[in-house]
């Protein structure tokens, strides 16, 4: 066992009362996990646990979670017994499952159990059934089932009023790492619509980070032992934590025996849509809620915790990991679109996405227009490419029938980009069903969506997709989902900027200022790799796009751009080299990929080689010096389960060659002896790893130049 890892292990032993024997012996981030998921129904209790994390709930007086435990670290996250969710409807709130009578708030023990009661306004559970975790998508694309087990438990009320509703609390645990997906469903049979003010559908009572006798929640460090995501969340951030609408950690006053004098540690955390207030079910109808993915972490590493959420998004939304090589064409006519699908077979990309200021229409849906992009698809099709194209949606103006409607003022007007169609609108649903039909009739392959609703909510009375101002947001984001959904289904990429990965997108920003692209090229190959280093530690290389400016974009003079490309070719080979080589797929915008042969044969040499590596330049990367001007910088890939285990990218920024040695830690290459490390030029060295599992790493690189090297 490694030396770190025993000790850990023997640490979390000193304080908690967890067995050896249940503690894994492995790092699941390095070494897969075997264990199935397992449910225990003996004692009263149901136990369902994976290995990495076990949940433990209490059958009576209701269901109730007792345990919530990282098995990994020994670490118990649950203080106390919080309902299993929350209903607010036509203004009463109810509770699903729990129970009360823990006295004592800061901690569980199971003598407590004897004190427990439940309210007969309560949703009491009366059944519970298991089955195979189902993929988030199906259809042309077929991903695989996750491995693991949903188990989901059925609710009732006793209450008249509440009479054909029935709730169902849906847990699925994962395979091979420690992460818990939660939601609810509701199914309705009732003879009066109800009103969902709100729902809830996880509460926990978690053990507090930090004992702080005075201060405010927003001064305090919440949870840091478990990662909460749910597929809710947009604000244009490209990332998930500011883009979040769902997570609320929330103050305990019937937690008295907490340090901070004014009971305001954030200790209890609430998952549920802020601004989705006003839903209604009628008889015969069903609503599904947020999902929450809980993923339990063993470290305050930045690093490692980065890698534990890539690797969820790689086991939950697979669809993420697919990286068509793309460019970026700015067209006028069809004939551009033929010489640059051209131009993709002759250097190896795969693909043609249609920039924004093209000449394509997807909303134009005449037959001519679908007819005309449909031959130019099939054409793409027969040369083994892929063809894509530019829509905006939002940030435009439609009428004053269909923009979102100000709640304050009554008119257009208050949206995230100032003005912007409501997605629930006659003009949002007509545009939702002029995507489908242009896809259906084309078969165009990549939809790049700009500006898609950010969450707009909207007053409006009329639109037909939504009622009014207290569902509209939840309404539209429904509309929005199922666009997604259709298109991924049919196998169609989607580019878009914000965080739809759980329902179905591929691909975001990888954060970046647009009119950066409009300073020098020597500058924007410096903020491009700090860049890649930002936006590459909780996103896999393949879920973010950078941008290459062939020709002028957000204004620049001649030195931003780098046509002709034939006169900028070290700058062009620079930038490709350091977003391949990244895994990251850069939109390269302008009319044409070469203008002379030897353009044409320095990006074949570059895609060839990216393509030899694909594999591992995919992998999630270790960051290992950010990009600062003065000196070297650089990342590494790492992925145990490859042949090569890693692969290391170094630039050297500064106007004179460098020779540095680095401590290149190797640890989740998987290795703990011994590594071979190939050089660009195919020369081999071997090296012995330290008890830290690095290697003391001597490199040169040339002025303004770059290297990079193999781990096998």
């Amino acid at each position: 066992m490694p030396i770190r890892k025993l000790s850990a292990i023997l640490a979390w032993l000193s304080i908690h009362t967890v067995s050896a024997q249940s503690l894994p012996a492995k790092d699941w981030l390095v070494q897969p996990i075997t264990d199935s998921v397992t449910i225990d129904t003996s004692h009263q209790q149901f136990v369902i646990s994976n290995g990495l994390l076990r949940r433990t709930f209490l059958q009576q007086p209701n269901l109730a979670c007792v345990d919530f435990l990282n098995l990994t670290t020994g670490q118990q996250l649950i203080r106390s017994i919080e309902p299993e969710a929350r209903l607010v409807i036509n203004g009463v709130t109810y509770q699903v499952g729990g129970a009360s009578g823990q006295a004592e708030k800061a901690y569980w023990q199971n003598n407590f159990s004897k004190n427990l009661g439940s309210s007969d306004s309560d949703f009491h559970w009366v059944r519970w059934r298991v089955n195979s975790i189902q993929p988030r998508m199906k259809g042309k694309n077929i991903y695989p089932s996750p491995a693991g087990k949903e188990i989901a438990f059925v609710y009732t009320s006793s209450l008249p009023s509440l009479q054909g509703l029935q709730v169902t609390v849906h847990y699925a645990l994962y395979q091979r790492l420690p992460l818990l997906e939660k939601w609810l469903t509701l199914q309705y049979t009732g003879k009066i619509n109800l009103k969902l003010n709100r729902v809830v559908h996880e509460v926990l009572g978690l053990v507090e980070e930090e004992s702080a006798v005075v201060g405010k929640p927003t001064e305090m460090k919440k949870q840091h032992g478990i990662y909460v995501e749910t597929n809710y969340a947009f604000n244009n951030a490209m990332r998930y934590d500011i883009s979040d609408q769902t997570t609320h950690w929330k103050t305990d006053g019937n937690y008295t025996s907490q340090v901070n004098y004014n009971f305001e540690t954030p200790c209890l955390l609430e998952i549920y849509p802020e601004n989705a207030p006003g839903i209604e079910i009628a008889s015969g109808e069903s609503f599904e809620s947020v999902h929450t993915w809980e993923l339990l972490m063993d470290s305050y590493d930045r690093q490692r915790r980065g890698l534990m959420i890539r690797k969820m998004y790689r086991t939950i939304a697979p669809w993420v990991t697919r990286n068509p090589i793309f460019m970026h064409l700015v067209s006028r006519k069809d004939e551009e679109v033929i010489q640059a699908i051209d131009q993709c077979v002759a250097t190896g990309y795969e693909a043609v996405i249609l920039s924004f200021g093209s000449h394509l229409q997807m909303e134009d849906t005449a037959v001519a227009n679908l007819q005309r992009w449909k031959k130019l698809a099939d054409y793409a099709h027969k040369k083994n490419i892929l063809l894509g194209g530019y829509s905006l949606f939002s940030s435009r103006r439609i009428s004053d029938e269909d923009d979102v409607i100000d709640v304050k003022t009554g008119k257009p007007g208050g949206a995230f980009f100032g003005n912007a169609p409501c997605f629930g609108s006659k003009w949002g649903l007509a545009y939702r069903d002029k995507i489908k039909w242009f896809f259906a009739k084309t078969g165009f392959d990549i939809w790049e969506n700009d500006g898609p609703y950010p969450g707009d909510r909207c007053a409006s009375v009329t639109h037909p997709g939504h009622k009014n101002w207290d569902d509209s947001q939840w309404k539209q984001m429904l509309i929005q989902k199922e666009l997604y959904r259709w298109l991924n289904e049919r196998g169609v990429y989607i580019n878009a900027p914000d965080w739809y990965f759980l329902d179905g997108t591929h691909k975001i920003a990888i954060g970046y200022r647009e009119v950066n692209f409009s300073l020098s090229r020597q500058q924007q190959i410096i903020l491009n790799r700090q860049n890649i280093h930002d936006g590459t530690i909780e996103k896999i290389p393949a879920m973010g796009w950078g941008f290459v400016p062939l020709t002028k974009y957000q204004g620049g003079g001649e030195d931003a751009v780098l046509e002709p490309l034939s006169e900028h070719l070290k700058e062009y080979e620079q930038l490709m080299m350091q977003y391949y080589g990244a895994g990251v797929q850069a939109c390269y915008r302008g009319p044409r990929l070469f203008d002379t042969d030897a353009t044409r044969k320095m990006v074949t040499k570059t895609i060839d080689w990216y393509k030899k590596y694909r594999a591992i330049l995919n992998a999630d990367i270790i960051q290992l010096r950010r990009a600062d001007g003065r000196d070297w910088d650089g990342w590494m890939h790492a992925d145990p389960k490859l042949p090569q285990k890693g692969l290391v990218m170094l630039f050297n920024p500064t106007d004179q060659p460098i020779t540095r040695t680095l401590n290149l830690p190797l640890y989740y290459t998987g290795k703990t002896k011994q590594v071979s490390v190939m050089d660009s030029k195919g020369v081999r060295s071997r090296y012995q790893l330290s008890r830290a599992y690095t290697i003391p790493f001597t490199f040169s690189l040339p002025a303004n130049g770059y290297s990079w090297f193999l781990i096998e």
